[in-house]
């Protein structure tokens, strides 16, 4: 089967929103966590997303892994590849977004791509070329004070224009919606934000894109682009058997749905150890702590780090912007694989760096698509050494109120 669409994703989470996009959309899917060294790792599938964890390194870093990404994914016959970032798009001005993007075109020979990462079953939509979060433009909704990348433009036309030296021009919604898309996406050289408010724009735009040997955005507009092979959608993901251990939550993301989802766990009873990032740096909160926690808990529990942006910046404060979240992630990495050997195998993690930083605890490799929780997020199946586990990964922002009580009905 020859590879159609090779994608690259800037973290794990939203790897996984995309795989499940496509694989709505009638593809086989395969998903990779890392740039795959064996070949056979992708064969056999009409789309590969290759997860990494760019979205916050250096921008230069991103790049070149991006670019290694993408030149496996070429070796392989991909036709058209996806860079694929977050519906929010996190980035500062210094990148990551653009550069990727540039580096990109430049090794297809492309002049012209698009970008939108409207997501509007999430709420996320593009109109005149701002991105709104609901009702409210992003810069005023709480990414403004998200801790890695705070979004104060909602503008992405101006946004993306501090990030590339190339133009970046604005395809709005009366065009998306005219009968000659396909034309006001392919007659200008550059980077076209493309509006989006309902998934039928979406659609239309992947259609549209269907001679672009690059797209980029939010899981979104890739629902458009598997009829362009002539696949057709399907409604349910594979089935897995699913393991019968324990039930656990993991958190790290900072952000207000997340932490809503916690404490709506919390009012249910679920039993919650919340980390403190000084207190780990100090030695004073330990793995052996957490593990003992979880493993004594009569309910489900909930260990995590999210925190209000007055807690956080007072990590930051005391520990500096990268190790504050560094910490965090190591402890989580740590912990995952202990607690996967005391029964847990029903994981679910919040929050991208947080994913991660999880997965490569667990020395997960690849990851099957199983049952949708909530839009974007899908139970997945791996095995972290011998054993076989179901494994949400989240986006911080994903998800509802009741996302923690409710996924464990689906397995």
């Amino acid at each position: 089967m020859p590879l159609r669409l090779g994608a690259i994703a800037d973290d794990l989470t939203g790897a996984t929103d995309l795989a499940l996009t496509l694989a709505r959309g009638g593809m086989s899917v395969r998903q990779t966590v890392g740039i795959p060294t064996d070949p056979s790792a992708i064969s056999g599938a009409d789309a590969v997303v290759i997860s990494l964890k760019s979205r916050t390194i250096p921008a230069a870093e991103a790049v070149t892994q991006s670019l290694d990404a993408a030149k496996v994914l070429l070796a392989a016959g991909a036709a058209q590849l996806f860079f694929k970032y977050c519906s929010t798009f996190d980035s500062t001005d210094d990148g990551n977004i653009g550069p990727v993007i540039d580096a990109l075109l430049d090794l297809l020979g492309e002049d012209r791509t698009l970008a939108c990462p409207a997501f509007p079953t999430n709420k996320r939509t593009v109109y005149k070329g701002h991105l709104f979060v609901g009702d409210q433009l992003l810069s005023d909704s709480p990414m403004k004070d998200h801790p890695l990348t705070p979004m104060r433009d909602a503008n992405l036309v101006r946004v993306l224009g501090r990030q590339t030296a190339r133009p970046v021009h604005l395809v709005d919604i009366n065009a998306v919606r005219s009968e000659h898309l396909d034309h006001r996406l392919l007659d200008k050289p550059g980077i076209a934000i493309v509006d989006a408010l309902d998934d039928a724009d979406l659609l239309a735009i992947g259609r549209a894109a269907a001679r672009m040997r690059l797209v980029t955005g939010g899981s979104g507009v890739a629902m458009g682009l598997p009829a362009n092979w002539g696949i057709s959608q399907r409604t349910n993901a594979t089935r897995h058997q699913s393991p019968s251990g324990r039930a656990l939550v993991l958190a790290g993301s900072c952000s207000g749905a997340t932490r809503q989802q916690i404490s709506v766990a919390m009012a249910a009873g679920f039993d919650g150890l919340q980390l403190d990032p000084i207190e780990i740096a100090a030695g004073r909160q330990t793995i052996s702590d957490a593990l003992d926690f979880a493993t004594k808990a009569t309910v489900t529990p909930v260990i995590y780090a999210s925190a209000t942006p007055e807690a956080v910046a007072k990590s930051q404060g005391a520990l500096g912007r990268d190790r504050a979240g560094a910490v965090v992630e190591a402890f989580l990495s740590e912990l995952a694989p202990l607690l996967v050997n005391r029964g847990f195998d029903q994981l679910i993690i919040a929050g991208g760096e947080t994913s991660g930083a999880v997965v490569a605890g667990l020395g997960l490799k690849s990851l099957d698509i199983g049952p949708e929780i909530d839009p974007g997020v899908p139970w997945m199946y791996s095995k972290a050494g011998e054993t076989p586990i179901a494994i949400a990964l989240k986006s911080g922002n994903f998800g509802a109120d009741n996302m923690f009580i409710k996924a464990w009905d689906l397995l």
